[in-house]
């Protein structure tokens, strides 16, 4: 390959980094080439992976690759300045012919012409018309061929940005053939890979070879489909997302019907076995009574028949003692007279307390209870679609709507009280706190009231109780008695409701009610219907109704808190008013 003297000069070979002629030319994506060492220490050495001349950044650092094209007229315009000491010293003709080349050898142009289909001669027809506006030059591959015939002509385009036959602008993008420096147009379809035009006709010879583009653009119409298949998956996977989402809505909603249901049907069990109870209880005690009192008829007569006897068995004695056989016949026919006695033997206080029948009415009622509990899942399941969840929300959703804001009382709270900062909080402390002794103050129950007082309408609020062994809630009257012993119970102007060691629940009436709970609740809520006189208490985490007290408010009443005694620590965790939670 010869160049005219004209066409090459030292500037257009320069690496712009070391100021040098190229060794080793690599091109850039941006076209700017560099000696493949310089550009790499460049770029080794700068944060950021830029062109050095028009400061392009790149995401990622390029992978390099030889410019062959550029490299040999690199090395040709060495070899001319060796020779001459410049590239003007050229003189114009034909090309220089390669060292140790013998007659008659087939060059590269000549290897290029037998490549199936006429590749090379599209191949160079497109790049003429890529670079119609580029320097050309005449490469001849020898002077003259073997029988006297004109040499093949091979027209090549330079270019200064990228020198490859497919274009300048379309050879920046083509990687190079690490094996013969030619740019991998080719696609081995068996060892699915790109190569060159060369290794086409050599080890992948036998190969089914395709053209690259035209392998890409199959790719990519099978990449469509694919992603088209990809977007139907992701579109049926959201659907079940909302299928899921809307079966977690319904299932949430039967929970909640569920839980009313079982609550109606547990609460008219509890009230019914209650019910059965007590008349089982009344059955018991009237029967108890009845045989105490023919008991006492019984002992009263057997008690009058043996005074009776008891006299008789004197007189016998008086008139066995006579001697006088007159006075002894005389007396004897006065006691021989019949006593009216009854008859003892088939007499007894028979022991049955007539409690059968009551068994009896409360198996039958359990056994009703059975079969309704059978049908209870399937009477929960019947959610008509326009219920909605609010309307089956359970009671204590229903009563957290009359939610209050609740705080303590420091002028009625005991002197061994403590109370946070935000009066949210109490427990009860070792020894007594310098307090003015007003008359609001309870001195001897540890309790306290809450600030604020209700005359009419309807509360609720939430009091964290767990960790403790013994407390008091509920609600006061304004006029209770806070000094000295207090007798707590509904006619004294107290509602509440007590625990006692750890387990013990009862409601504090004249006669405390116990009240047996399977749940220990960490949480209690209490509501007040001032109008209807109703206090309530409530499971607030079970969401379970605890009891109901029903009476008559004349007077405004009050939040009612005792932590009870710390127990030298065993009850030192404090009763704290919550917000309630919808």
């Amino acid at each position: 390959m010869s160049f005219s003297p004209s066409f090459l000069s030292e500037d257009q070979l320069l690496c712009s980094i070391c100021l040098d002629v190229f060794n080793n030319p690599v091109s850039i994506p941006c076209g700017h080439n560099f000696c493949m060492a310089c550009i790499g220490k460049y770029w080794d050495s700068s944060k950021h992976c830029q062109c050095p001349l028009c400061k392009q950044n790149f995401k990622r650092k390029p992978d390099l690759h030889i410019n062959g094209t550029l490299r040999e007229i690199t090395e040709q315009f060495k070899q001319m300045t060796s020779k001459t000491g410049s590239c003007r010293g050229v003189g114009r003709g034909r090309a220089v012919e390669k060292e140790g080349r013998p007659q008659g050898s087939v060059d590269e142009t000549e290897r290029l012409g037998h490549l199936q289909g006429d590749r090379f001669n599209d191949m160079n027809q497109k790049s003429s018309s890529n670079n119609k506006t580029g320097p050309v030059e005449t490469v001849t591959a020898n002077a003259d061929s073997a029988d006297g015939t004109p040499a093949p002509v091979l027209t090549r385009v330079a270019s200064m940005r990228r020198f490859t036959l497919s274009g300048a602008e379309k050879g920046m993008n083509l990687p190079l053939c690490p094996k013969h420096h030619r740019n991998l147009e080719l696609f081995c379809q068996y060892d699915k890979e790109c190569i060159c035009v060369e290794c086409g006709q050599t080890e992948h010879q036998s190969h089914n070879v395709t053209c690259a583009d035209k392998e890409w653009q199959s790719n990519k119409m099978k990449i469509s489909i694919m992603d088209s298949e990809i977007q139907e998956m992701t579109k049926e996977r959201l659907q079940k997302v909302g299928e899921i989402k809307q079966s977690l809505t319904e299932i949430k909603m039967l929970g909640e019907r569920e839980t009313q249901c079982s609550m109606q049907f547990i609460g008219a069990l509890i009230r019914s076995i209650e019910c059965s109870q007590a008349g089982l209880l009344e059955v018991i005690e009237m029967n108890c009574c009845s045989a105490e009192h023919k008991a006492e008829v019984m002992i009263k007569e057997l008690e009058e028949e043996i005074t009776q006897l008891r006299k008789r068995s004197a007189a016998l004695g008086k008139v066995a003692q006579i001697k006088d056989y007159y006075a002894g016949l005389k007396s004897y026919s006065d006691i021989i007279m019949p006593l009216s006695m009854k008859d003892w033997a088939g007499v007894s206080l028979t022991s049955d307390l007539g409690t059968k029948a009551v068994y009896i009415s409360i198996c039958q009622l359990l056994e009703r209870f059975k079969e309704e509990l059978h049908k209870l899942p399937a009477i929960c399941l019947l959610v008509s679609p326009e219920q909605s969840p609010t309307k089956s929300l359970p009671k204590i959703k229903r009563i957290q709507e009359y939610a209050v804001e609740v705080t303590l009382d420091p002028h009625t709270a005991h002197p061994r009280l403590i109370l946070s900062e935000d009066w949210k909080k109490v427990w009860c402390s070792e020894r007594h706190h310098l307090v003015p002794n007003n008359l609001e103050r309870f001195d001897r129950v540890v309790c306290v009231l809450g600030r604020e007082g209700f005359s009419s309408g309807r509360h609720y609020w939430e009091v964290e109780v767990g960790g403790k062994t013994d407390w008091d809630l509920g609600v006061a009257s304004q006029s209770i008695s806070r000094k000295g012993k207090i007798m707590v119970s509904p006619s004294n102007g107290y509602w509440f409701l007590s625990l006692r060691d750890k387990n013990n629940y009862a409601f504090r009436t004249e006669r405390s009610t116990a009240l047996p709970l399977s749940l220990k609740p960490q949480k209690i809520g209490v509501f007040v219907d001032y109008e209807k006189g109703q206090v309530s208490f409530y499971n607030v985490d079970a969401k379970v109704h605890i009891y109901t007290f029903m009476d008559k408010f004349s007077e405004t009443i009050y939040p009612f808190f005792s932590p009870c005694t710390n127990k030298t620590g065993k009850n030192d965790a404090p009763l704290v008013i919550t917000p309630v939670l919808f």
